[in-house]
């Protein structure tokens, strides 16, 4: 019986290595900026996103996102760094930069790693995001919106993974999202993750999982996101939600490293 049962036991063992193997479903690196040169983002990788500057991005934000301008957003050390400063700039009182990837380079069913360190003062607002590249469903928020990772400065400790879609989002008190306490976010480097496929998302921080979001078959209202998306990384200062608490101007300039971005699908 104990034979029987240990080779039994192969097997089985064996069944499920074979299917792991021949399923084709390891994640593989399709896309990724290391940041291992120096000077201004990749051209070849991203873009600089400015056209909301005017109207404030829809969030009363109090910065103005800038292009090819190295005092905003450098790589050097290893790093992309993307500043914040406390300056008058086409009538606002501070300059950043959001990058999104070349020509909205985009992905649908992805996994994606993001490893960065934080910036910490009341009024910051960094942000790793998607948004959708075709807007098939419609403008905000009809076409989905995966926020990967959100934190302000006045509570510099949560990180915040959202949802934002015709049937959910804050406007309608429906808003899905998930927080996790991480109290060294802002002088330690962590990699903030998402593993987005057919019928699910899931967001992870440092390989932990802390928020799924399913898709619950009622239609694109509530799952869009079976459409390309592009990557978004930003740093935002003041609005709705980073300026609740007002602005600390003493503490400028801020700073949001990213060690890496990466992009995987399954094969």
């Amino acid at each position: 019986m104990k034979i029987y049962l240990f080779f039994t036991f192969l097997l089985i063992t064996s069944i499920l290595i074979c299917s792991n193997v021949s399923s084709g479903e390891e994640w593989t690196m399709i896309w990724s900026d290391e940041f291992d040169y120096e000077g201004l983002p990749d051209e070849n990788k991203w873009n600089y996103d400015t056209r909301g500057n005017d109207s404030g991005w829809g969030n009363n934000e109090a910065q103005w996102y800038t292009e090819f301008r190295p005092e905003n957003a450098y790589v050097s050390n290893g790093n992309l760094k993307i500043t914040a400063i406390k300056e008058s700039i086409n009538g606002k009182n501070y300059s950043s930069a959001r990058l999104i990837t070349k020509n909205k380079c985009d992905w649908k069913y992805c996994k994606i790693e993001v490893r960065a360190k934080l910036p910490s003062g009341r009024g910051t607002w960094p942000a790793i995001w998607m948004m959708s590249r075709d807007n098939t469903y419609g403008t905000w928020p009809d076409s989905g919106e995966i926020d990967i990772m959100e934190q302000v400065g006045f509570n510099p400790e949560t990180i915040v993974s959202s949802t934002h879609t015709n049937k959910y989002n804050h406007v309608k008190g429906t808003q899905k999202s998930a927080e996790y306490h991480c109290p060294d976010a802002t002088s330690e480097f962590h990699v903030y993750g998402l593993e987005w496929e057919e019928n699910q998302y899931r967001v992870y921080i440092d390989g932990i999982h802390y928020y799924t979001y399913d898709n619950d078959g009622t239609g694109w209202q509530s799952w869009p996101f079976d459409k390309p998306f592009y990557l978004i990384l930003n740093l935002a200062i003041g609005g709705s939600w980073g300026g609740m608490k007002g602005i600390d101007d003493s503490l400028f300039p801020h700073v949001f490293e990213i060690d890496y971005v990466r992009v995987y699908q399954k094969e």
